[in-house]
């Protein structure tokens, strides 16, 4: 039985709902539309579609988008006096320096000028280690029907695989989840975000002894390694959930990490590339401007 494809497009389109309505409910009682800050550096064409369709999920939402777009050739300090300037305005609740930077740049001294409560990628250690304390989880990434502060912000695309998981049905506790790759932006925090939903968790890398074994072992499946169709169809367990969070341009167009055909035709349920994980983790952006804009209006 071919697998259940899982529709990133429905289940943002339902995130992107909340979003409208809490910012419409916001805007209706008086306080100012929540301000998310772009900033693209370069002429990289990946980079200009990213910012473009995140700039046209803010419009949507009802989310102002405030964007600047620097030269390549930029100096490192005018890139972190930009920077500097949209944390200390107050108009300003979410600054998203869209990755990765000219190779020139230092991308660690750039992300240090966002504080925590503007870090709406939620990639500043603060951020990051409230997550891996399970301080925070996916449970307060959507918490959108509330003014209390927040407790931190969390990376999109992890908190759209979780949100993606917990729609569908995937039950996560005492599930064996495998993740291959372990980046600070999707292998380490989604670790910790399934560490916290009681699943037993692996986190393969180059180094992983016997890969393909070891994601055989797993109930959930993530492959995000930036490596076209890695994970091939006899990797899969019989019946697991395989999340692809890869996007590469190849000849024959956009694919991912796994191979689809081959790991649908033995999965319960996959995702997609495009279509799948991609359109959560914009939703997930405009949640996380939201929550940080009404912390802001509090604080």
């Amino acid at each position: 039985m071919a697998a259940e494809v899982i529709d990133g497009k429905q289940i943002s389109g339902q995130v992107r709902e909340r979003v409208r309505d809490g910012v419409a409910a916001d805007v209706g009682a008086g306080r100012r539309a929540p301000g998310l800050a772009t900033v693209l550096v370069g002429d990289d064409p990946a980079s200009h579609v990213y910012v473009a369709n995140k700039r046209k999920a803010c419009e949507e939402a009802g989310i102002r988008s405030i964007h600047h777009e620097l030269a390549t050739d930029v100096a490192e300090d005018d890139l972190v006096g930009l920077v500097r300037a949209l944390e200390a305005d107050p108009e300003v609740d979410g600054i998203l320096v869209q990755m990765p930077l000219p190779s020139e740049l230092d991308p660690d001294r750039v992300l240090a000028e966002i504080s925590p409560a503007k870090d709406v990628d939620g990639l500043t250690p603060a951020n990051a280690g409230l997550l891996a304390q399970g301080k925070i989880g996916v449970a307060e990434a959507l918490e959108l029907d509330s003014d209390a502060p927040v407790a931190g912000l969390i990376a999109c695309t992890p908190s759209g695989v979780m949100e993606m998981l917990r729609v569908t049905g995937v039950p996560l506790e005492g599930a064996e989840a495998v993740i291959v790759g372990r980046s600070t932006l999707v292998g380490r925090p989604l670790a910790s975000l399934l560490l916290s939903a009681n699943a037993t968790v692996t986190v393969c890398h180059s180094r992983t002894r016997d890969l393909v074994e070891t994601c055989r072992r797993a109930d959930v499946l993530v492959a995000a390694v930036g490596v076209a169709e890695l994970v091939r169809g006899d990797w899969v367990k019989p019946g697991a959930t395989v999340i692809d969070v890869g996007i590469n341009r190849t000849e024959n167009g956009l694919v991912g990490d796994v191979e689809f055909d081959g790991a649908a035709a033995i999965a319960q349920a996959i995702t997609p590339v495009p279509g799948g994980v991609g359109p959560m983790t914009i939703a997930m952006l405009l949640a996380n401007t939201l929550r940080a804009a009404r912390a802001n209006a509090y604080a």
